[in-house]
């Protein structure tokens, strides 16, 4: 029976990514998957479902407790820099600095910009809407080649500022705090040596990216790229008061999580919010909107990874993940290696950390493994294969960018996991020799 079950754990983790990439919501492709499990694991089916103790809807609403407020300040902060034009002042004030002359230096312009907004606190699509209207007259006027955008983009949101970087807010860094009582500054010295190699990585392989690209004789008008309308705003703070939440929120994260401070997240969230609610009060016409519509815009994000977490409760309950687990736990070498490949293949699936740390994370802090180093482990084990087909980051950039799988996701991937993949390395071999 138990490998049946196995065999239903697979089939329902292959149909949710099957599933997701014909663009079928978690919401609803969750559930079903759901019963997937429960029917090959002969488990009760509406105690597994919906029951009030350990089920799909327990564990969904157990994640909503948990980061309600995470979702809906970051939401919020996100909304206030936008509307505000903080962002945008942000974002010009650095390409003026860094120069538009070279092609090369407008790519890492981009990534800076990138890098200094999500370490802030502002949600990636918020940052992609600021982003492309900025880049796409400059790659125009250099002629160079639309689907290169990706590189800078990929760097700056999803490698070090996602998993990395001390005290940064990214949900990812967030989850295993519930876990294991870790910090959002937790083993700071794996952190950083991460972040100098996906960094090295990224600026590398942007530049071997632009020559290649160069050499080809590649140029803007080869995308075909219609023109995209978006409201860039006339008047924005200057770039001193824009930026100041966000360095707020950087220092209360990183001396709050030090001393120990709990849900120091929610705390530096809240300050920023209010910070940038009276440095920015003159540049939004509608405050009402502002707060409504962020309010609103963290629901979805919060339901879609709290469903791929409540599918991951159901699928701890099942007889057949022992056999999932045990060959996980039998990885040969060093333990930390074991929950590296078990947060990496399950980064497949929105949410997979929350599945991860759930299902195996007390059994590796009973090994002595210090919480910390599982922590920032799991944490950059996890977005090693976030960038996939299917995945809601990549959808949503081609449909802003107007670029698509087949001429944009090669330079997403590469980046996303190349970066992620070797910084991953060399802290496990950081850890393992030292």
């Amino acid at each position: 029976m138990d490998m049946i079950g196995t065999i239903g754990i697979v089939l329902a983790i292959l149909f949710i990514i099957y599933m997701s990439d014909k663009n079928y919501s978690i919401l609803v492709i969750g559930p079903l998957a759901s019963i997937i499990v429960i029917l090959t694991n002969n488990l009760p089916f509406f105690d597994s479902l919906i029951g009030t103790k350990a089920s799909y809807m327990t564990g969904l609403a157990d994640f909503i407790v948990s980061f309600f407020g995470v979702f809906i300040l970051g939401s919020l902060l996100a909304k206030f820099m936008d509307d505000s034009g903080a962002a945008q002042s942000i974002a010009e004030k650095i390409v003026s600095k860094t120069g538009t002359n070279s092609p090369y230096a407008i790519l890492v312009a981009i990534s800076i910009i990138t890098a200094i907004l999500t370490y802030g606190g502002i949600s990636l699509y918020v940052v992609v809407f600021v982003l492309i209207p900025l880049a796409k007259p400059l790659f125009k006027e250099m002629d160079l080649a639309w689907n290169l955008i990706g590189i800078p983009v990929m760097l700056g949101l999803g490698t070090f500022t996602m998993t990395m970087l001390p005290g940064t807010p990214s949900v990812q860094n967030v989850v295993p705090t519930k876990y294991l009582g870790t910090t959002l500054t937790a083993a700071p010295i794996l952190g950083i040596v991460g972040t100098i190699v996906a960094i090295v990585f990224g600026l590398w392989y942007m530049k071997h990216a632009l020559n290649k690209s160069i050499a080809k004789g590649e140029s803007f008008a080869d995308y075909n790229i219609k023109d995209m309308q978006f409201d860039k705003k006339e008047q924005t703070p200057h770039f001193l008061l824009s930026i100041l939440p966000i360095v707020v929120l950087i220092v209360m994260n990183i001396v709050g999580s030090a001393m120990g401070i709990s849900n120091i997240i929610l705390i530096s969230l809240t300050t920023a919010i209010i910070l940038s609610a009276l440095l920015f009060f003159k540049y939004i016409p509608v405050k009402r909107q502002v707060l409504n519509e962020g309010a609103s815009n963290s629901l979805m994000p919060m339901f879609l990874t709290g469903s791929a977490i409540a599918f991951g409760t159901v699928i701890t309950l099942a007889p057949g993940f022992e056999t999932i687990r045990s060959l996980i736990l039998n990885i040969p070498g060093n333990p930390l290696i074991s929950l590296a490949v078990a947060s990496a293949l399950f980064g497949v699936i929105t949410g997979s950390l929350g599945i991860v740390l759930q299902a195996f994370g007390q059994h590796y802090v009973d090994m002595g493994i210090d919480p910390e180093v599982i922590h920032r482990v799991a944490a950059m084990s996890s977005s090693i294969f976030t960038v996939m087909p299917h995945t809601g980051v990549v959808l949503t950039f081609f449909a802003i960018t107007g670029l698509t799988h087949k001429n944009g996701f090669k330079y997403l991937f590469i980046t996303n996991t190349g970066a992620n993949l070797l910084a991953l390395i060399v802290i496990l071999l950081g850890v393992i020799i030292f």
